[in-house]
């Protein structure tokens, strides 16, 4: 076989600098190699295994006199799969993906693989091909693969049109879509798997202003949720939190929205505290909103570098015996201050709370459009506004970027310092009142 070949051995480039997209390659070139030594034997007069040579065509010989398999397989001409190149994606050991995020993608995945095609050569994907993957997505409903189990996107989206559907997905969802698409498309670039980025810059306009994306709750509206079975009196902390009754449990259900109206956290940062976060700083007592566990655990995130911080416990909360709560979960050696609140599907506590929530909402004639949990933070922020809180402690308090944090448009001087004492941040969410909401009933000498 030597004398035939040519040489005693056989070199091939995998053509990448990532780990996972070798290991794909190596398979095929392993293959091209055994069938180069295939028709060796078989010129050679050994017997050699014709299923192997079935799918080869013989060509010239390399320039060292060896024989080269010139294949005709879709990836010689046009590279890689869309299949292919998102699963070499999704495997990259070198991206940090959390749940929520490998979820996106993969939801993203599905929906590419099967508008695009996945046996497409992903050189072969053009804008034009990205301009009609966003036709199709603009014409989907919503819950679209309840609505149509059985169907591609395509048939889908034809459906949705005749039957003249207004439910459809809406430009966010669109553009997140998009975003996704062109961030694998950036990563194969950057592998070398192509040579341009088809979907680079596409988007879809979005008639929707941010501000008018989530509206704070009204002062009925509040009204309604604090005067709800669940802080007024309820059969039980169960099934029975919407019906009345003699029971007035203080648990997750009970504190989660009252945190989130006079501290401002996100839902997922008040869902994933840990009793340890409850800490006096400064002979003031606050919650500590940071992704380190005292116990070992890495299960909390946060959304931005800013999140992290100490939030001041607002006076009325106090007045309610919050404090009294934490000490209870302590001695009951409760980790999680909530740790009725389980671990959602995408890794995020706040995805199993939410949903009850908006159940909750409904029961309590408080539902409204465009108002959520995320309310609780508008409502924050209103207030901070309304006491007359300077705006950048406003901003810490509630975790919000600053400027020229990711813009670059803020002074030099916004990176100097180590930030505000816990008793001028104390101070400032003290102010935080709601004159039209009267809460007296849940303070513990009521």
């Amino acid at each position: 076989m030597r004398a035939i070949v040519g040489k005693r051995e056989i070199w091939r480039s995998l053509g990448t600098d990532s780990t996972t997209v070798a290991l794909r390659r190596s398979h095929d070139i392993a293959a091209s190699i055994e069938r180069c030594f295939e028709e060796a034997r078989g010129r050679s007069g050994q017997s050699a295994d014709q299923t192997i040579l079935r799918s080869v065509e013989v060509g010239r010989r390399d320039e060292d006199g060896g024989p080269t398999i010139q294949q005709a397989s879709t990836e010689a001409r046009l590279g890689l799969t869309l299949r292919e190149v998102y699963d070499a994606y999704m495997d990259d050991p070198t991206r940090d993906w959390s749940p929520r995020t490998r979820l996106a993608y993969q939801t993203t995945r599905t929906r590419a693989l099967a508008i695009f095609g996945e046996d497409t050569p992903i050189r072969s994907i053009t804008r034009a091909h990205c301009r009609d993957f966003i036709q199709v997505l603009r014409r989907l409903p919503r819950n679209a693969s309840k609505l149509y189990p059985k169907l591609s996107p395509r048939e889908v989206a034809a459906n949705a049109e005749a039957e003249g559907r207004t439910d459809l997905i809406s430009p966010a969802n669109l553009n997140a879509y998009l975003n996704k698409l062109s961030g694998v498309f950036a990563w194969a670039m950057k592998e070398q798997l192509i040579d341009r980025n088809p979907a680079v810059g596409l988007k879809v306009p979005d008639p929707t202003l941010r501000r008018e994306k989530r509206l704070p709750f009204s002062t009925e509206q509040l009204r309604a949720i604090f005067a709800a079975p669940l802080f007024t009196g309820c059969q039980d902390d169960g099934h029975g939190y919407a019906k009345p009754g003699m029971n007035r449990p203080r648990n997750a259900r009970f504190w989660i929205p009252l945190v989130g109206l006079f501290c401002g956290l996100r839902l997922n940062e008040i869902c994933q505290l840990d009793a340890a976060d409850i800490r006096v700083v400064d002979d003031i007592l606050c919650l500590a909103i940071t992704a380190f566990a005292e116990n070992g655990d890495n299960d909390k995130k946060l959304k931005t570098a800013s999140s992290e911080r100490l939030v001041p416990v607002h006076p009325e909360l106090l007045a309610m015996g919050f404090m009294a709560f934490v000490t209870r979960r302590r001695q009951e050696g409760e980790v999680k201050l909530f740790g009725e609140v389980g671990m959602g599907a995408t890794g995020y506590r706040s995805t199993t709370f939410s949903p009850w929530f908006t159940r909750f909402t409904e029961k309590a004639g408080a539902r409204a459009p465009k108002t959520c949990f995320h309310s609780f933070r508008h409502v924050f922020r209103d207030a901070l506004r309304e006491a007359k809180v300077e705006r950048d402690i406003a901003l810490t308090l509630g975790g919000w970027s600053r400027p020229g944090g990711s813009s670059g448009s803020g002074s030099v001087s916004d990176s100097y310092g180590s930030g505000y004492r816990v008793a001028t941040l104390f101070e400032a969410i003290s102010l935080v009142r709601y004159p039209d909401l009267d809460l007296t009933h849940l303070q513990i000498n009521q």
